[in-house]
């Protein structure tokens, strides 16, 4: 790698380092098609969920928000480029994706999808999961395994936050 290179590498990770604000696309889960976004959105402004990953210096700026397509997921071929397009630099699969019935069974397709394509990095979830999603995946044990605790890990919050978003 030459100087000059390593210098332009240097200074595109300073600038990124430096904005305070990050562009994000969502992408939800079809079945949820006629969902306002009302928790992502409240999620989004008060940083819960996985928005709390951002600090709380930053700026979240939504540049773009969808569904799927549908299974097995059609939009995501071309979503995210649009969102990228838009100058989104992560793309966050929706908490839907993970909470409904059963979960989405395509999420690590669209993970690998999305970042081999797209170059963007991805985020699972949105707003915190809510209580009642979690009694319930509890009951039937959807969540058990340690690769489902680590996919929902950046949703899960208290559980008097999980409450408010029931």
């Amino acid at each position: 790698m030459t100087l000059s290179l390593k210098v332009s590498i240097y200074l595109e990770i300073k600038l990124f380092n430096m904005s305070n604000t990050r562009k994000i696309g969502i992408i939800i889960c079809d079945r949820y098609s006629n969902c306002a976004g009302g928790k992502c959105f409240r999620a989004l402004k008060n940083k819960e969920g996985a928005f709390a990953l951002y600090s709380k210096d930053e700026e979240i700026e939504l540049v773009g928000y969808t569904t799927c397509g549908g299974c097995p997921g059609g939009n995501i071929e071309y979503a995210p480029e649009e969102m990228k397009n838009n100058g989104a630099e992560i793309i966050h699969l929706a908490t839907g994706l993970v909470v409904g019935y059963p979960p989405c069974p395509y999420i690590k397709e669209f993970i690998d999808l999305i970042k081999l394509k797209h170059g963007m990095k991805v985020v699972i979830g949105t707003h915190p999961i809510p209580e009642k999603y979690l009694i319930n995946h509890t009951k039937m044990k959807t969540w058990e395994s340690d690769e489902w605790k680590e996919t929902i890990s950046s949703s899960m919050s208290d559980k008097k936050t999980r409450l408010s978003f029931n």
